[in-house]
């Protein structure tokens, strides 16, 4: 679903920010992404989904990220960690957009608009300016806008960042749902009880490079995810 083949990453002024990582992202698969700030996590991700030129290659649903972009984005869903909206819009107006641009008919966004905006408990506000919004009702938004495409993998940063309990409780349930019907995850967090309990695969990255990864269980060998990142991280 998505291959990241030798990525690296550098900055104007000579910063590595990523050295020669590959990973492979299987469907099904829940793969955490996980690292101290500044390790490469978001560069990573931001050129998983094309914002970032980068060397190596990146490959979604056998796609090249860098030669076909379009049908890269045609199925796949990306939250920031700080959603940029357009705030002069209301909130149906961009959910609207957003499946105008995606090319989602009128019924099924409807159908679609309706049932994430009751999961997610922000139908009341649709007809509200975003400027209004909180951070956690622009985070809820954004995952709703990312749905409407019904897209096969999903790439979040930090996901859980401004949710409320009920919340975080929905996306874990749809993540799930995704991944059963054939798509995948990957997404950053720093919240690592969240990664051990949802994912089934984990990366850890630190200062660019690559550390550990695979699965759950073989990694952490009947330790907890943060003890065997602790130790990971410290031998690296």
């Amino acid at each position: 679903m998505l291959h990241i083949e030798n990525l690296s990453k550098t900055y104007k002024g000579g910063k590595r920010a990523v050295q020669n990582l590959s990973l492979e992202i299987k469907p099904g698969d829940i793969y955490g992404f996980i690292g101290r700030n500044g390790a490469g996590k978001t560069t990573t991700i931001k050129a998983c989904v094309g914002i970032l030129d980068f060397e190596g290659e990146i490959y979604i649903d056998g796609h090249s990220v860098k030669r076909e972009p379009i049908l890269c984005r045609s199925v796949t869903a990306y939250i920031p960690d700080n959603p940029d909206m357009y705030e002069y819009l209301t909130g149906i107006q961009y959910l609207n957009f957003i499946a105008d641009m995606f090319g989602v008919s009128k019924t099924d966004r409807t159908e679609l608009i309706g049932k994430y905006a009751a999961e997610f408990e922000i139908t009341n506000a649709l007809g509200d300016l975003i400027s209004a919004y909180s951070h956690g009702m622009k985070q809820k938004l954004a995952i709703v806008s990312a749905l409407m495409h019904e897209p096969r993998l999903l790439i979040l940063d930090e996901p859980f960042v401004g949710l409320d309990p009920e919340s975080a409780v929905t996306l874990k349930r749809i993540m799930h749902e995704l991944c059963d019907r054939g798509g995948a995850i990957f997404f950053s967090t720093h919240v690592l009880d969240v990664a051990e309990k949802l994912c089934n695969k984990v990366a850890v990255i630190k200062d660019g490079r690559l550390i550990a990864s695979g699965n759950i269980e073989e990694l952490t060998q009947g330790r907890t995810l943060e003890e065997t990142f602790m130790e990971v991280v410290a031998d690296a």
